[in-house]
């Protein structure tokens, strides 16, 4: 099956659809909607596949054919109305209708995701369903929760688990049905796929991953394909499956398919992979009460840099993921750590395209020097390493449980603002210990300022918007970020940002440790805002894209 994302993306480098961010307006079709295509830039991703073996070039071809199934897969649990709408949209050839159809891929559905997911195609609903696809449309948390009560312990897991949908029976009670069955059409031939691939290569972890990944697609149990992961030593690095939360917007229970098809950078993952020999050291001094802090984290903590050939499913949706740390299964993380993989090629168009940008409008031109492509990367490098920190296994009440349970919808956000606040953290704390150059505290935390601008424009509905808003405003409020009124710029107060940063580490870290959804509740609503003094600036940044649309050549 052909991606039609990438049919899409084609068509753009050719030129026949006019919509750029150099203002030119398009010939015909909408104008509000041409300017929203604009806000992402057209960006060829590819990398050097001339080092591969011929085996491994024809798995390569094979792997990025099993991913392209992945589009439909997750347009369908984005919303159960997408397959018909997209039909719909297809059929009309009119410049407009191309518009719609096109933004209707970069938002995999109507509604637009910078836009706090308001619906640009009518007769959608007004709302986002926060059920997507995983639950009925009718069904409410109450019922939901009321029906769990009442399951075995083994039907609990899987109603709450990654892999499980929930649907009616024909007595209109809710129950179970899995992936590898609701999906069948898309996960039967991308196995296929996945195994022929495994055939070809000459790399046994990349055969044994691809063949326990094609497993799991008919099992529902992705464990042991979860473990060949993390043990993936291959020029080709691939992640393929169900992974994040963010589409289950009701409880943040359901997996959505995405995939990153990569080519591993060996020169910058040997330059990064020290890091790995400090998460320990790291979680021992965590900000937090000491009998929160795990004494033994998994064995495994591999970081690889990569650059991006193609990407699917929620991998290519909306704002395009620069880094990702997997797997998502407390088990997999308990007993072997977790992989954080930096997308090279993807930083340095987000960087070149939109943080620069940026910089000029809501940085002062004093503080413009201070903007580095090193502590951009670095700081995600950061963020991915520690989201395998802190709670996730926790008690409350006397049960176990785990904070993603506990936290329910609210658990991305928090997630992405802890992992921003401790990777600052974290950083500091290196670099005070002699393991980072020192020079990088120059530019670390006004980088950061610039970036946190575009995180924001990706819209605080979605969970890395909502949770940088939340940081920005508390680190404001604590005097450690400074508007200057007059100029409409922003800058750090290197006074108070590294106690600020840990304060506000320390009390995310807490309340994940003591899943308490109320407190998790209330920083958000108190801090998740657009104040006045951001509006200004982002209101500034009208043409300046927002991300990246990206173009896949070796997937044509």
């Amino acid at each position: 099956m052909t991606s039609l994302k990438l049919i899409i993306s084609i068509i753009l480098t050719m030129g026949l659809i006019a919509t750029t961010s150099t203002g030119q307006k398009p010939a015909a079709g909408d104008p509000e909607l041409a300017r929203k295509i604009a806000r992402f830039a057209p960006t060829t991703l590819t990398a050097d596949v001339s080092k591969l073996t011929p085996k491994d070039r024809q798995a390569l071809d094979k792997i990025i054919a099993a991913a392209k199934l992945l589009d439909p897969l997750f347009l369908r649990q984005v919303w159960g109305g997408n397959e018909a709408l997209e039909k719909k949209l297809q059929a009309d050839k009119t410049p407009a209708g191309r518009q719609r159809l096109h933004y209707f891929y970069i938002n995999d559905g109507p509604w637009s995701r910078l836009d706090d997911k308001e619906p640009f195609i009518d007769g959608v609903p007004r709302e986002k369903p926060a059920n997507a696809s995983y639950y009925p449309d009718d069904m409410t948390k109450e019922e939901f929760n009321s029906w769990v009560q009442g399951l075995s312990e083994a039907d609990k897991q899987k109603a709450t688990g990654f892999f499980y949908l929930i649907r009616r029976g024909p007595d209109k009670k809710l129950t179970i049905v899995p992936y590898s069955e609701a999906y069948k059409e898309y996960l039967v031939p991308a196995a296929a796929l996945l195994r022929e691939a495994a055939a070809l290569t000459t790399n046994a972890t990349l055969r044994n991953f691809l063949n326990k990944r094609a497993d799991a697609f008919g099992s529902d149990d992705y464990y042991e394909s979860d473990v060949a992961w993390m043990n993936l030593d291959s020029p080709i690095d691939v992640t393929i499956g169900p992974y994040e939360t963010y589409e289950d917007e009701l409880f943040s229970y359901k997996a959505a398919f995405e995939a990153y098809v990569t080519l591993r950078d060996d020169v910058e993952t040997d330059k990064l992979a020290k890091f790995s020999g400090h998460l320990q050291e790291l979680e021992n001094n965590l900000p937090m009460d000491p009998r929160y802090r795990n004494p033994k984290l998994g064995a495994a903590s591999p970081i690889r840099v990569v650059n991006e050939v193609f990407a699917s499913g929620e991998g290519n949706s909306g704002v395009q993921t620069a880094a990702f740390n997997l797997p998502n299964d407390e088990r997999v993380v308990k007993e072997k750590g977790s992989k954080r993989v930096m997308l090279k090629n993807v930083q340095d168009a987000k960087f070149n395209k939109t943080l620069i940008p940026i910089s000029r409008v809501v940085l002062d031109p004093s503080d413009q020097s201070a903007l580095a492509f090193d502590s951009f990367f670095t700081h995600i490098l950061c963020h991915e390493l520690v989201h395998g920190l802190g709670p996730h296994n926790i008690t409350v009440g006397g049960q176990e449980t785990t904070v993603r349970k506990q936290l329910k919808e609210l658990y991305s956000a928090i997630e992405e603002a802890k992992a921003d606040m401790t990777g600052l953290w974290a950083l500091q704390f290196m670099i005070d210990r002699g393991i980072i150059d020192k020079g990088m505290e120059r530019t670390l935390y006004t980088t950061y300022l610039a970036s946190m601008f575009r995180s924001v424009r990706f819209g605080i509905t979605e969970a890395h918007g909502r949770g940088v808003a939340m940081q920005f405003n508390y680190l404001t409020d604590e005097g450690a970020i400074k508007f200057n009124e007059a100029k409409g710029t922003f800058s750090i107060d290197h006074s108070k940002i590294k106690e600020s940063v840990t304060k506000l580490t320390r009390e995310l870290l807490t309340l994940q440790a003591e899943g308490s959804y109320d407190k998790a509740k209330a920083i958000l609503e108190k801090y998740a805002v657009i104040r006045p003094p951001m509006q200004q600036a982002l209101d500034k940044l009208k043409d300046v894209p927002v991300d990246i649309e990206p173009v896949f050549p070796l997937a044509k």
